[in-house]
């Protein structure tokens, strides 16, 4: 099993290129990132953790921005997404985005995305919540095509282009990985477009049979990455038991030091499995 970092990057905490050094640095094998274009003051939408929202979810930088920056300190260490909100970006320039991002890595992006669950947040973005995942599926759809061909066409009913050029492609052929978060409901997606499942902190008793589930919906052995995975060796145990590839170490929104000194307790935890 393989051990990566997710977090949060905010202006508040350590820099990218310093983060994504020292994660590198420690051994992990990845670092994924969350994205919130905005949150608004006002919201029927309940946050999913439970009870107030923390500050990091409106305080993120822009994950292209800094992957990219990481991406010119590292060498080894695979620069995703967790998650991208597709439901929020236009495709075309998400699609340039993550090639970009392929190019200066060097053919280690990771496209993690989801369908959200800020209801409030995606209108601001003139989406449909009762539509949002048809509009992924297109989007995905859209972005597969402008990776993949020379001259890029797509016709559906909320994402439709003529032929266009757009370069650069990425480096990993067809396409960076696409890492589908979300619950059971998104099987169907990972199932047309997914490369992986990004389940999100699923305790190991549940996941067992999510993913039986899963590999049932979409007919093959899809990997399966865990995120937000508290630093809890119990916890970590229950993973090893189950045919998972990855788990994602939730690293808290920290200052420099004290982000560095939880990266050194994450990667001894890590390293009592290995």
């Amino acid at each position: 099993m393989k051990f990566g970092i997710s977090t949060f990057i905010t202006d508040q905490g350590i820099r990218p290129a310093p983060l994504g050094l020292a994660v590198e640095d420690r051994g992990f094998d990845s670092l994924f990132i969350a994205e919130h274009t905005h949150i608004p003051v006002e919201r029927r939408s309940p946050y999913p953790g439970g009870g107030e929202l923390p500050e990091r979810y409106y305080r993120t930088l822009d994950p292209f921005v800094a992957l990219s920056a990481m991406a010119t300190v590292t060498e080894r260490l695979l620069l995703g997404t967790g998650v991208a909100l597709l439901v929020e970006r236009d495709p075309i320039v998400t699609a340039k985005e993550v090639a970009s991002l392929d190019l200066i890595s060097e053919g280690r992006a990771v496209f993690g995305v989801g369908v959200g669950w800020n209801r409030e947040e995606m209108e601001n973005h003139g989406t449909d919540p009762a539509t949002r995942g048809r509009l992924v599926d297109e989007r995905l759809g859209a972005m597969r095509e402008l990776w993949t061909k020379d001259r890029a066409e797509f016709h559906g009913d909320f994402v439709d282009f003529d032929p266009v050029y757009s370069w650069p492609k990425p480096v990993r052929r067809p396409h960076p990985p696409v890492y589908v978060g979300g619950g059971t409901a998104a099987f169907p997606r990972v199932a047309e477009f997914g490369d992986a499942w990004l389940a999100n902190n699923v305790p190991p008793d549940r996941l067992g049979p999510q993913i039986d589930q899963l590999r049932t919906t979409t007919g093959r052995d899809v990997p399966v990455t865990v995120y937000g995975v508290p630093g809890d060796p119990e916890v970590i145990e229950g993973y090893t038991r189950l045919d998972v590839e990855r788990v994602l170490l939730f690293l808290p929104t920290l200052p420099e030091r004290p982000s560095l000194d939880e990266l050194d307790r994450l990667a001894e935890v890590a390293a009592r499995f290995r």
